[in-house]
C-alpha cells in the first residue's frame, strides 16, 4: 500500500511539474521541445488547430499504443496521467502570467523542468502519456537506455518541426530535448549509488586484493588470465566501488605497485551487497 500511495504521488506531481514547464516555458515561446508539445507546437501553425486540441489528441493516441505493448500496470499508471496532464494544463492556462525571458532561457528551462516531471512518473513504470511512450516500448524490447531513446525521439520531433519555424526554432528545441533527457536520466537514477567497475592487473595480487578487501571494504573476484604477448599466467582482480571512494583507492594502489594496469568503466546498475538500485528501466 506504501508503494501504491508513493507511486501516486510521484504521477500526480511528475504531471503538474510538467505541465508547469510546457504553460510558463514552451507553450509561450512556441518552443519545440519534443514530445506532444513539440509536435502540437509545429502541426498547429501548419493546420491552423489549436495546441490544446493536437497535445489532448495525441496524448489518447499515445495511450492506447502503450496499453497494447506495455501491460496493465502501464496502463491504469498513464490512465491517471492522461487525464491528470491535460487537466492540470487547463487549469494553468487559466493564469495570464507570462515571463518575458530569451527563447533560449525557455528551452533550457522547460526542458529540464519537464524533464524532472517525466523522470517522476518514470520511476514508477508509468508515461506521462505522450511522446515518451515509443521509447518505453523500444525499451522494453531492445534495452537502450531510456534517456537515450527519449533524446532519439524528441530530437527527430523537433527536426519535424523545422518545416514549419525552420533552422533557429530547431537549434533552441534541441536544448529543450538534451536539458529534458538530461533531467530524466538524474530522477531515473536519483538516490542510486553511483559506481565504477575496476579491473586491475598487478604482480602484487596478493596486497592490492587484501587492500581491497580490508580498507576498502569492497569485495573481489580473482580472475586467471595470460598475457597476449608473453603468454605469462597474470592475476586479475575485478571489483566494483563508488566514485567517491575510487580516489583513495587508486591512489592506494599506486603506492603498493606503481605499476600496476587498471581499467575502469562506469557501472550502470549494480546489484548485491553493499550496492542498491531500487529502479530499473
Amino acid at each position: 500500500m506504501k508503494r501504491h500511495v508513493i507511486d501516486l504521488l510521484l504521477v500526480i506531481f511528475g504531471n503538474l511539474i510538467l505541465a508547469f514547464a510546457v504553460r510558463f516555458f514552451i507553450l509561450p515561446y512556441n518552443i519545440l521541445s519534443g514530445g506532444v508539445a513539440g509536435i502540437a507546437v509545429a502541426v498547429s501553425k501548419l493546420s491552423g488547430l489549436p495546441a490544446d486540441l493536437i497535445v489532448n489528441g495525441l496524448i489518447i493516441a499515445m495511450f492506447i499504443l502503450g496499453s497494447i505493448f506495455l501491460g496493465k500496470k502501464f496502463m491504469t499508471h498513464t490512465a491517471i496521467s492522461s487525464f491528470l496532464y491535460p487537466f492540470f494544463l487547463l487549469v494553468l492556462n487559466r493564469f495570464t502570467f507570462t515571463m518575458n525571458i530569451d527563447p533560449m532561457l525557455a528551452s533550457l528551462y522547460g526542458g529540464l523542468i519537464g524533464g524532472v516531471g517525466v523522470g517522476m512518473v518514470f520511476r514508477t513504470g508509468a508515461s506521462t502519456g505522450g511522446m515518451d511512450v515509443p521509447p518505453m516500448i523500444i525499451n522494453k524490447y531492445i534495452h537502450i537506455e531510456l534517456y537515450k531513446l527519449i533524446l532519439f525521439v524528441d530530437g527527430l520531433t523537433v527536426l519535424f518541426g523545422m518545416i514549419a519555424y525552420g533552422v533557429e526554432a530547431v537549434l533552441i528545441g534541441l536544448i529543450s530535448v538534451w536539458a529534458t533527457s538530461f533531467a530524466v536520466n538524474k530522477i531515473i537514477l536519483f538516490g542510486s549509488l553511483e559506481s565504477l567497475s575496476v579491473m586491475i592487473i598487478s604482480e602484487k595480487t596478493d596486497a592490492v586484493n587484501d587492500f581491497i578487501q580490508k580498507e576498502v571494504d569492497r569485495g573481489s573476484t580473482l580472475l586467471s588470465g595470460y598475457g597476449g604477448f608473453t603468454k605469462a599466467p597474470k592475476n586479475i582482480i575485478m571489483t566494483v566501488v563508488s566514485k567517491v571512494e575510487y580516489p583513495e583507492m587508486i591512489n592506494e594502489i599506486n603506492k603498493i605497485d606503481p605499476h600496476a594496469f587498471v581499467v575502469v568503466t562506469d557501472a550502470m546498475e549494480v546489484k548485491g551487497n553493499g550496492f542498491s538500485f531500487d529502479y530499473k528501466v
